[in-house]
């Protein structure tokens, strides 16, 4: 069983978590499920979509009328009901309830990849020149990963150390600039984009 499943990108990190979200009939979102191990004395809450299934007959828990894709950043997509014809409480476990929410949760994670689109391309831009620099390094840098692993490596040591140094004076201008703004540039929530400027300017990995 699934606590719950989540989706990053590297460039966003946890800024832009995405999950399948739950509404019920009247629009709420649920709490979490709770369920208890049984033996322990403890238990544990599960959020994924799959548990709002309405099948417990010992923790009854409600049955999600319908799914949509969610982020950490506040944004949620368009909700996509279930059909209640082919989610029917019965006996098969739940098992006709997560076949026929299987599709919509793909359609979220498909959502919040345009989510994702559209805040990586309100970021600022890099120049065209350096843009096209970059992809083509990192294209060298895997064809050279299937020749010579080691000399990969070391490219990418050396790309590290020039970051580090590189990054150390930008880190400490942006320190003086609105939060916010270096945040929506960079693509990150203001925590994480406080974190980074504080990582560059320490000198740490």
């Amino acid at each position: 069983m699934k606590r719950d499943e989540t989706w990053t990108v590297q460039e966003c990190e946890r800024s832009h978590e995405g999950r399948v979200g739950v509404l019920l009939a009247d629009g709420t979102v649920p709490k979490p499920v709770y369920f208890d191990s049984y033996s322990g004395g403890f238990g544990w809450e599960v959020t994924h979509w799959s548990v709002y299934d309405g099948q417990d007959p010992y923790t009854p828990r409600p049955q999600a009328h319908s799914l949509r894709g969610e982020c950490s950043c506040g944004w949620t997509g368009t909700p996509r009901p279930l059909d209640p014809a082919s989610t029917a409480a019965d006996d098969d476990d739940g098992r006709a309830f997560r076949e026929a929410g299987m599709e919509h949760a793909e359609d979220c994670r498909t959502d919040w990849n345009a989510h994702i689109v559209t805040v990586t391309e309100s970021t600022i831009p890099l120049p065209a020149e350096l843009d096209a620099l970059l992809e083509t390094l990192s294209s060298q840098l895997e064809d050279l990963a299937d020749t010579s692993p080691v000399a990969a490596l070391k490219a990418a040591r050396a790309l590290e150390v020039m970051a580090r140094q590189s990054a150390y004076w930008p880190a400490r201008d942006a320190q003086r600039l609105d939060r916010a703004e270096v945040a929506a540039g960079l693509g990150l929530n203001e925590a994480a984009a406080g974190e980074l400027l504080e990582r560059w300017v320490s000198g740490r990995r």
